[in-house]
């Protein structure tokens, strides 16, 4: 299934092997499937006798623990790595399995040992990767009797799962699918019902509503049934036109477990899956109870991370303080996360992360992260959504990241005597370039027609999310022209069927870049009008627009309120906006209030007029207050100057502060934090591994 946020459409992991398929119920059909390549083995002269072998075959006792997912396991040499990641001991099951390779570099069992401690306890998919292929050329049977005759065929047939189930994280469809191809042929197990997933990850849909159908009408599995029907959800979800009743998407669920349970509280991919339907379906609601159902439980296995959608969904809404909280829970359960988790969602949490510290206004954080999800492999084999979408949207984070703190370091340079305000804005100009340049990049990648056409339907689906708040800039990153088509279409083929109101928005967005302030207001004020009340932050973004086009044109009344509803419902909309409010200064001629006066000049955030907002100093405190024109108090903020501080310094940090409570959330994360963001994909945690399953089925998710 899949979750709001990033990744959007979303299944469960899975390593090697076969859920009902491990030790000994695999030797058995193993033994089955056996006499078909009798006559060919006999022919190689492998083994003349090959019927007693089978018989005097020895099934070991179903009460031996289970070792990389299999029962029948006996290699003391893989048993001890088995018992050292059981007991946590990651470093020491790290060192036998090192000495194993070393001194046996052609033992297929030692290779994928190694590669399994790379891959469970470091999440170091290349080199598992390495050792992977490497286990595989010495394994490398065509056949069921050669794979039986070996010795080898336990390590034949996790390599070829393990394989299948790499590739697929790292991005290489055809080869995932090529091992599943193999382990069909050889082993003749059924892994039809694997194949969907590769399928819509190459955005094969009708080839994947073939392999979910056909999971249908052969299979009685409720897991085989459930990924099956989870395809045809993610295939009915890629159509612009949302259908309010998606069967596939509830039968993806209820197959295999009842979502309404409190029980399956701690399946947070489900959970998450549902709340993204809800979420498409306009449903915010019920998206939101689906996520809160999902953080109750700490789930470390799970590729889905439910307060990263938590915080999208506060940070959509305009709640700040539950998003500030989100964000320390999102980052905690991130902690706690097993490490390939950690990699293939690193993404989710560095561009999440990111947009909230955009919407704080602290852009140097903003850009770290960015920069961070820019250079760094994004590992998404569970997600619908591929590497290209990631780096688009992060390239776009990037672009406003840069701008915002851009912008901040013009308002700080406000404060500045002339010398060092020209350096300052100088030195400034290294962010206006880097958001230039991200820009580009950013406009490269969203140039695929079909990728924008599905990008403009709300909460799209199967694309890496881009906050509603957001997706506007798109329409700069391309230009009015490209965009007011691609509109047109997305609303003829019925990407806003469920509300109008967002083609509404686009529309004033275009407008508004066209300097057209007039259509700005009509279509503005009719998206305000459809848009769904939640939809906090991009309201503000429309009444910022409104505000700017209505005072253009005269109308100083509507644009006195929609200049006020924007800062109350989004402080850092102007900042953002590269737009300014306009003021006029209230003051007596005191060198206090001259001097905060030249600040605010200077800043790009005010502009005087005749008829603005006033602006009052007041030497007690000293303080500097912000009105609307008919006397409400919009921000004020006292400054309790040093003894002897001048006024021209008093007058700085009155200036600074004032802006602080306008424009800021005040928000931003700790060293910790952002170490935890940025680290290494490469990363050494304990984790316990007992009851860990290697097997085709631990796809947790579909």
């Amino acid at each position: 299934m899949f979750t709001p946020g990033l990744s959007r459409i979303r299944q469960h992991l899975w390593t090697p092997g076969l859920s009902a398929v491990g030790g000994a119920a695999l030797m058995l059909i193993m033994a089955a499937g056996f006499a078909q390549d009798r006559s060919e083995t006999a022919s190689e002269n492998t083994d003349t006798n090959m019927d007693q072998q089978l018989d005097a075959l020895q099934i070991p006792p179903a009460q031996m623990p289970l070792c990389f997912g299999m029962r029948d396991i006996t290699d003391p040499e893989a048993l001890a790595v088995c018992d050292a990641l059981n007991l946590e001991e990651n470093v020491r099951a790290r060192e036998l399995s090192e000495n194993w390779v070393r001194a046996e570099p052609d033992n297929p069992a030692a290779q994928f040992a190694l590669a399994e401690v790379l891959y469970t306890v470091e999440a170091n998919l290349p080199r598992a990767l390495f050792h992977l292929r490497k286990a595989e050329e010495l394994t490398n049977y065509r056949s069921l009797g050669r794979a039986l005759a070996s010795g080898n065929i336990q390590w034949h047939y996790l390599t070829l799962s393990q394989l299948s189930f790499i590739y697929q994280i790292i991005g290489d469809q055809e080869n995932a699918l090529a091992y599943l191809d193999k382990i069909e042929e050889i082993y003749g197990q059924d892994v039809e019902s694997l194949r969907g997933w590769p399928l819509i990850k190459m955005g094969r849909f009708e080839a994947a509503r073939e392999s979910a159908n056909k999971v249908l009408q052969t299979s009685s599995s409720e897991r085989e049934r459930a990924r099956a029907w989870n395809t045809l959800c993610a295939v009915e979800l890629a159509s612009l036109r949302p259908n309010e009743n998606i069967v596939a998407c509830d039968r993806a669920i209820d197959e295999d477990e009842n979502i309404a349970s409190s029980e399956n509280d701690g399946d947070t991919v489900y959970l998450t899956n549902a709340s993204e339907v809800a979420l498409s379906l306009l449903e915010m609601e019920e998206a939101e109870n689906f996520l809160d159902r999902a953080t109750r439980v700490l789930n470390p296995e799970s590729v889905a991370d439910p307060w990263i959608y938590k915080l999208y969904i506060t940070m959509n809404q305009g709640r700040f303080e539950e998003a500030r909280e989100a964000m320390d829970r999102m980052l905690l359960w991130r902690e706690n996360q097993v490490p390939v988790v950690t990699v293939m969602n690193r993404a989710e949490h560095l561009m999440v992360s990111a947009s909230f510290l955009i919407l704080s206004g602290q852009g140097e954080q903003a850009a770290r992260l960015t920069s961070t999800a820019l250079s760094e492999p994004d590992r998404n084999g569970s997600f619908s959504a591929d590497d290209a979408q990631k780096d688009s949207v992060s390239a776009l984070l990037h672009m406003l990241a840069n701008e915002t703190w851009y912008q901040v370091q013009l308002e700080q340079a406000a404060t500045m005597d002339f010398m060092d305000r020209t350096q300052a804005r100088l030195a400034a100009n290294r962010q206006r370039f880097a958001a230039w340049l991200a820009a580009r990049h950013a406009a490269s990648l969203f140039a695929d027609e079909a990728v924008l056409l599905n990008r403009l339907r709300p909460y799209a689906p199967l694309d890496v999310h881009i906050p509603e708040w957001i997706e506007p800039e798109i329409v700069r990153l391309l230009g009015t022209g490209v965009m007011s088509g691609l509109l047109e279409r997305a609303r003829t083929s019925g990407a806003f069927l469920l509300n109008e109101g967002y083609y509404f928005s686009y529309a004033t967005e275009i407008a508004a870049l066209k300097k057209r302030p007039n259509e700005v207001l009509e279509n503005g004020l009719q998206a305000l009008e459809l848009l769904p009340d939640r939809e906090v932050l991009l309201r503000a973004r429309l009444q910022a627009r409104i505000g700017a086009s209505a005072w253009e044109i005269g109308q100083r009344e509507l644009a006195v309120e929609a200049y006020q509803k924007a800062m109350q419902l989004d402080p850092g909309i102007l900042r953002r906006l590269d737009a300014s409010l306009p003021i006029t200064f209230a003051n007596d001629d005191s060198e206090l209030a001259r001097a905060t006066a030249h600040f605010m000049k200077q800043s790009p955030r005010f502009r005087e007029v005749a008829d603005g907002f006033p602006l009052e100093v007041s030497p007690d405190g000293p303080s500097v207050c912000l009105y609307a024109p008919k006397g409400e108090v919009v921000a004020c903020f006292t400054h309790t100057p040093e003894p002897g501080q001048s006024a021209r310094d008093s007058a700085r940090q009155l200036v600074l502060g004032l802006h602080q409570e306008l424009f800021d959330l005040g928000y931003g994360i700790s060293s910790a934090q952002m170490a935890l963001l940025r680290g290494s994909s490469v990363i050494m945690q304990s984790r316990s591994q007992s009851g860990s399953q290697t097997s085709l089925d631990r796809f947790t998710g579909q």
